[in-house]
């Protein structure tokens, strides 16, 4: 936490985090929603914003947006509306943006997220959908501006939260967990680098204790959690420096210049009001039936606070490692194959929150880590965690042979009988090497036999050295307490 969230100052902030939800086609039309595409590919005359062109509703957007708000606790309304919010940009054709206003289609809900081992509950305020705008590209170089239209349309599902977020850190954990939940259910990819999932944080401080809300500060441009927790950070700092000085806060609209670590003013604060909702002539209301919500619910997979309960109680997992392990479907997915073919599930999650995680890391390289694409089979992983818990190996050899399976297919049995990395618990073995290191330094020996006992994982230390990592050590704990004990 900051120095001033500490002080006289406590933080409010509430988050609108937009998901692009991944439908094939946008939202009112048949024009395909995918990223990448070259500028103004992917347009018709319905999202061109043609005279005379109807909108037609994406039915798979209304059951993904259904799927959310179950997921995330909300009421599904029966019936809710669509609304025209006007204002003009060039990127936004028609100069209305199809949105919902006073009856969004979910009221409520909470996302659970934990910070410093401490469990929160955020009281989401509603979800409605809407439509996306277009992108303006601004060429510095020619001196013009060009309107990309693809994006215009795309649907989009808009999390409010009402203002109960704390610090900086919740805010990112806020976001992190909302990701996890709209990527667990499949229906949005969560790359905030690309935009399909953004987030404004509306920031204001108060007095310590009160409970009148301050001036709300819009930030904005915020597209990694580093980003958010940097910008809220700054612009906490930013209000207490002004309010601490005598000065007033403006209403405003910021953007985070992550160059230079600062927020920038950008425009005054809109009200509602400067919108002019009002229902959308072209469409009718949205009617949910119940068989709808029930077959979404249904369907629903075991979320993933559900799941993190689950590792808690049924593996005997500590809340962290159950947070990192349900961190995406398919990491809880292959940490229960792994422990399914190997019933040892604290070693396993050692090893997948270590090793394999940072495998799956060096694999993506620069881009976004992808947990389906983990590099070892959870079979092959359980495998190797065998040969640990029957003493065919120790765990610093294991390392060795995990980089080995990395690659190649060999089965870790073979690797280790091929290339003689088997454990060593022979006890004669054992004591020449133990021989070797007692009687080369005869001063620590002197030292342990004086009261030094924490020398005795030195000992061991050196005798793992010596016999390469392959000594059992066990074995090797329990003999040189005897050679010790001289």
């Amino acid at each position: 936490m900051s120095h001033y969230e500490q002080g006289d100052w406590e933080a409010v902030i509430g988050m609108e985090t937009h998901v692009q939800m991944l439908t094939r086609s946008k939202l009112f039309c048949g024009c395909s929603a995918s990223f990448g595409a070259q500028p103004n590919e992917h347009t018709c005359p319905v999202c061109q914003g043609m005279p005379g062109v109807l909108p037609v509703v994406n039915a798979q957007a209304v059951e993904y947006a259904v799927m959310a708000a179950l997921a995330l606790g909300g009421e599904v309304q029966p019936t809710s509306r669509w609304a025209r919010k006007n204002y003009f940009y060039p990127d936004l054709p028609k100069a209305y943006q199809v949105s919902q206003y006073e009856l969004p289609y979910c009221l409520g809900g909470q996302v659970t997220l934990v910070v410093d081992g401490e469990e929160r509950n955020i009281t989401l305020t509603r979800i409605h959908m809407e439509e996306d705008a277009g992108k303006n590209i601004h060429d510095a170089h020619s001196g013009f501006s060009y309107v990309d239209l693809n994006r215009a349309g795309v649907p989009l599902m808009e999390i409010v939260s009402e203002p109960e977020i704390r610090s900086a850190a919740e805010s990112a954990a806020y976001m992190r967990k909302l990701r996890t939940v709209v990527r667990w259910l499949g229906i949005c990819d969560g790359n905030m680098n690309e935009g399909s999932m953004r987030c404004d944080a509306n920031v204001s401080l108060r007095k310590r204790g009160t409970s009148e809300l301050g001036t709300r500060a819009e930030v904005k441009n915020m597209n990694s959690f580093r980003a958010v927790e940097r910008a809220v950070n700054y612009e906490i700092e930013r209000q207490a420096e002004l309010l601490n000085a005598g000065e007033k806060i403006t209403q405003e609209t910021r953007l985070w210049d992550a160059d230079h670590g600062v927020t920038r003013s950008m425009r005054s604060k809109e009200e509602a009001h400067d919108y002019r909702y009002f229902p959308d002539p072209d469409l009718l209301p949205l009617v949910i039936a119940d068989e709808l919500v029930e077959r979404v619910r249904a369907a629903l997979p075991e979320l993933p606070d559900a799941r993190r309960a689950r590792f808690v109680e049924s593996y005997d997992l500590s809340a962290y490692d159950a947070e990192v392990l349900t961190a995406g479907r398919e990491l809880a997915d292959y940490y229960e194959a792994a422990v399914a073919a190997h019933d040892n599930p604290k070693l396993v999650a050692n090893w997948v929150m270590g090793d394999v995680l940072r495998a799956t890391r060096v694999a993506a390289g620069e881009g976004e880590v992808d947990y389906s694409r983990i590099p070892l089979a959870p079979e092959r992983l359980g495998a190797l965690l065998a040969l640990i818990d029957d003493g065919s190996i120790s765990g610093k050899i294991a390392k060795t042979v995990f980089e080995r399976m990395l690659t190649g297919s060999d089965d870790p049995a073979d690797i280790v009988k091929r290339e003689g990395l088997a454990q060593v618990s022979d006890s004669g073995q054992l004591e020449a090497w133990i021989a070797e290191v007692v009687d080369g330094n005869p001063d620590k020996v002197e030292d342990y036999r004086g009261g030094r006992d924490k020398l005795l994982g030195w000992f061991v230390g050196q005798v793992m050295q010596l016999s390469r990592g392959q000594a059992n050590p066990g074995e090797v704990n329990r003999l040189l307490r005897e050679r010790l004990a001289g």
